[in-house]
């Protein structure tokens, strides 16, 4: 095999796979938003014990219990609707980071106890998910591309341009 063909057979592949690249971008938003909708509702329909919870279990430091259950249950069902609609994307992952990142600092003496590695893997997991939409943005298959159709599917490009 030459270099050209070479050349020809990587640009090919390179083709077929930016060709998935929206729908990865889809899955990616659509799995882990689902993870922390699932764990958002679980909390909000047993408010008891979440209130329970954030008294006993978690240790989120600097709030006072009750608020960091009204503020982490509002961060895991609200931003995964931003990243499941593709609607402020990037904001909606910058959310869910700190939500997730307070989750391991409140809950680190079990998380990274012997035997939870991986539970601990689980948020290291989503983390790379978030920080990937965070990064690349929603990809092509969101609102936000339909939203913004007239401001060159920029967001903010409308905000920041010079009257």
């Amino acid at each position: 095999m030459n270099t050209t063909t070479i050349t020809k057979l990587h640009n090919l592949l390179a083709q077929a796979l930016d060709a998935l690249q929206p729908l990865f971008l889809l899955m990616t938003r659509w799995y882990v938003s689902w993870q922390f909708l699932k764990s958002g509702w679980l909390k909000f329909s047993s408010w008891q014990t979440t209130l329970s919870l954030f008294r006993d279990e978690y240790h989120v430091p600097v709030l006072p219990p009750e608020l960091a259950a009204v503020v982490g249950t509002f961060g895991e069902l609200f931003f995964p609707v931003l990243l499941v609609l593709g609607l402020g994307g990037r904001i909606g992952a910058l959310g869910l980071s700190a939500v997730n990142l307070m989750a391991v600092i409140s809950y680190a003496y079990v998380l990274l106890a012997e035997g939870s590695e991986a539970a601990l893997a689980q948020h290291v997991l989503w983390g790379f998910m978030l920080v990937t939409i965070a990064l690349f943005g929603n990809g092509s298959l969101a609102l936000e591309r339909f939203w913004f159709k007239n401001q060159d599917k920029q967001p903010l490009a409308a905000a920041s341009r010079p009257m």
